[in-house]
């Protein structure tokens, strides 16, 4: 009996596993699918078990008859039939009465009655359902497979619910009818015969040539959904890409964009898969109109121009340590993007890195270069990068103990209007940890390093403290630290704390800082993060010389449901020489300022996380920084508010002060609805920031929107206004609809 199972279950299973096509009677059958246990499980893959009130066997004939609640199994495939008949001679298998077959990936095929032919590849079912794990439903009249390919006559799929919360029938949302459907796994296509698609019942477009792949084999070329939306810029927009399927590894997709207001735009798409590793590429390409990227209106005429924007990436392997990446953004001109709604971004970089990774080694070897599309920026000031090289080797200490780091680094950065710098340094860290009797965590660090410095052209940085010297310059670093932790650790009404003071002692020689150009550590804030950094510089080119001693306190508490983390801290410099920080940074005086960050924790509910620095002399707040997410999955809220409040000089642009409050969110407001939004707004003032262009209330984006989302549907309106006047990228409204039918491939 193994040959007929064999037979029916393989040859249903395609059917099975030809992906969405279409359905007639929806409904499940009231006998359900056969269960797992109504027939003794197999000792073996091979094996076919089964189960029925009566089994006959016709000498004459050579045909075997099952009948009677009949149940057999095989690989994890289980069917079940009133009656099963073989005819040995003719090798044909007949399943009668109430058939369903389930496979072993879920999916359960309903049929009046499965005729297999002695090729134990073709067969007929009639009246067929087949029930998908994913949710969809397929139902058909008839149903043929012929030299593996498989035709319904009169089907009808659909993904969506075909009852409702109270068992009853009910007419889904939307699903896909046709004459006939054809499956031809050789060419891993389905096509279809006068198809169309209702909506709610009503027919709403009719697709006579609709064609797609069946998901096997990389799947195959067809249209994508398009895209629809309206912007004030740009007018009406429909985009309908055009998938290609080159190869299993490899695709083109083609997108025209259209517009009522501008000309036409064509974006590309290619992505290919490697034996090392993937890489893909993206641009966009139309002829139009070029402004100027400035504020204000726009001017009567304009040259018309070729615009557009090109994005590549990609990653390779080279053997368990070499890794190899890169990314290309570039775009013709600045408002571009901003005005086809691509990105947001003021910066393109574009890098290529090659890496070497062992447990104790690190090499890196580094290439640059930035786009600005800021406003005032000029081009000719941003710097390439080539090259730049990191070495890091980490060794243990075979005298004293403890692990001995070693680096060298090089960096050479190049402007085609500003100032060049070239730089090389070696260091060695050695790092040793040990804990007292008591307790203590015990951590002493030595450092030192040797720079060489080599700079030009320094008079075009118009930041004096970042220029340096022109020519060559050396410099030599060493510092000592020693860092002592104290954790005591108790109960804490139902669950524990954790209180840690900290002491740290760093001691460094004066360090010839200004006499070096600054490239990247120009960006410095104390903030709890670097608070017990040995160098608080965010860079290279400056480190914090002196002696100074910082102490601070950890906090946790953890309860069933709640957590809590808090840290503070501060410094004090034990040195009375000036500092080269500038004044508002929290480090310039010999005592600095109050940094803390807070964060709790309700379960998966709340998590706030805010933080902090205090003015030493006054506590007036400095930085005030909250981030709260709260709410559910479905329904939630995400606040965010950010204020600088630093004082500090406005000829240092990298620190310039700012106050900003972020809010998004969604409610679910039924079972499917939602509504959803997020805003942006600038609060800076004159009198924080002489030099911004906000009045101390400037929306930046606000975006609105409403969505229905079930097992079937996701059908979305959004309204976005942007405030930024920049070129041809103008202030205005964009709405945006989205529908996406589940399910339905290309």
């Amino acid at each position: 009996m193994k040959k007929p199972i064999h037979f029916l279950l393989a040859a249903t299973l395609p059917w099975l596993c030809a992906g969405p096509l279409l359905a007639q009677s929806l409904m499940t059958p009231p006998a359900g699918p056969p269960l797992q246990g109504d027939a003794p499980t197999p000792s073996d893959e091979e094996e076919v078990t089964f189960a029925a009130d009566t089994l006959a066997y016709d000498n004459d004939a050579e045909i075997v008859t099952a009948t009677g609640n009949v149940r057999m199994m095989r690989r994890g495939d289980r069917l079940r039939a009133d009656k099963v008949e073989w005819n040995q001679k003719s090798g044909v298998v007949r399943a009668q009465g109430n058939v369903a077959v389930v496979n072993s990936a879920n999916d359960t095929l309903y049929g009046d009655s499965v005729e297999l032919t002695d090729t134990l590849k073709d067969g007929v079912i009639e009246n067929l359902l087949l029930v998908l794990n994913d949710g969809g439903r397929l139902a058909a009249v008839h149903g043929v497979r012929r030299n593996e390919v498989s035709t319904l006559d009169k089907a009808v799929y659909t993904p969506c619910a075909v009852v409702d919360s109270k068992g009853c029938p009910k007419e889904p949302i939307w699903k896909i009818s046709a004459v006939r459907v054809v499956h031809d796994p050789n060419k891993h296509r389905i096509s279809y015969d006068g198809a169309r698609i209702s909506f709610l019942g009503a027919p709403i477009l009719w697709l006579p040539g609709l064609s797609h792949p069946d998901g096997s084999g990389g799947g195959g070329s067809g249209l994508l959904l398009p895209n629809i939306q309206y912007s004030r810029t740009n007018g009406a927009e429909i985009a309908l890409p055009y998938y290609f399927q080159l190869a299993p590894n490899r695709d083109l997709t083609i997108t025209p964009h259209l517009y009522t207001k501008v000309l036409p735009a064509i974006e590309a798409e290619y992505r290919a898969l490697t034996d090392h590793g993937a890489w893909q590429a993206t641009g966009m390409l139309t002829y139009s109109s070029r402004f100027s990227a400035t504020a204000g209106p726009l001017p009567a005429n304009a040259n018309r121009d070729i615009r557009g924007y090109l994005d590549a990436n990609g990653q390779f392997q080279y053997g368990p340590y070499w890794t190899l990446s890169g990314s290309l953004r570039a775009t013709t001109d600045r408002t571009f993007m901003r005005r086809y709604d691509i990105s947001r971004d003021d910066r393109l970089r574009n890098q290529i890195q090659a890496e070497r990774i062992t447990d104790n080694s690190y090499l890196s070897i580094k290439g640059w270069a930035v786009q600005t599309l800021r406003t005032n920026d000029r081009q000719g000031q941003q710097p390439i990068a080539l090259p730049l090289v990191d070495y890091r080797l980490r060794l243990t200490d075979p005298l004293v103990g403890g692990t001995v780091t070693v680096q060298a680094n090089t960096l050479a950065l190049t402007r085609t209007s500003g100032q060049d710098t070239q730089r090389a340094f070696a260091g060695l860290q050695w790092d040793l940890r040990r804990y007292t009797p008591l307790g203590q965590e015990v951590t002493f660090t030595a450092y030192g390093r040797g720079d060489v410095y080599h700079s030009d052209q320094v008079g075009s940085t118009a930041t004096v403290i970042y220029r340096g010297n022109k020519g060559w310059t050396g410099r030599g670093i060493a510092a000592f630290a020693a860092d002592v932790k104290w954790p005591f650790v108790g109960t804490f009404f139902t669950g524990s704390q954790r209180i840690t003071p900290r002491l740290q002692i760093v001691a460094s020689p004066k360090i010839r800082n200004l006499d070096i150009p600054n490239e990247d550590a120009r960006s410095i804030d104390l903030e709890d993060s670097n608070l017990f950094a040995l160098n608080r510089f965010s860079g290279y080119d400056r480190w914090e010389d002196g002696s100074r001693v910082t102490y601070g306190a950890e906090w946790a508490v953890d309860l069933p449901g709640i957590s809590f983390n808090t840290v503070i801290g501060q410094s004090y410099r034990l040195s009375n020489k000036p500092s080269l920080l500038p004044v508002g940074t929290g480090l310039s005086d010999r005592l600095s300022d109050i940094v803390g960050r807070t964060t709790f924790k309700y379960g998966r509910f709340l998590e706030v996380t805010h933080r902090f620095r205090l003015d030493k002399d006054n506590f007036a707040i400095r930085r005030n920084e909250i981030d709260a997410t709260i709410g559910t999955r479905k329904t939630y809220a995400l606040l965010g508010y950010l204020k600088l409040n630093r004082d500090i000089a406005p000829t240092i642009e990298d620190l310039r002060d700012r106050e900003e409050v972020r809010v998004g969110g969604r409610i679910q407001i039924a079972r499917y609805w939602s509504v959803f939004g997020s805003t942006v707004i600038d609060l800076t003032s004159r009198r924080e920031d002489p030099l911004t262009l906000s009045d101390g209330y400037q929306p930046i984006r606000h975006r609105l929107g409403i969505l229905y989302d079930d097992d079937c549907i996701e059908l979305g309106v959004t309204w976005r206004r942007e405030y930024d006047a920049i070129g041809d990228a103008r202030r205005g409204n964009t709405f945006l609809l989205r529908l996406a039918l589940k399910n339905l491939g290309r």
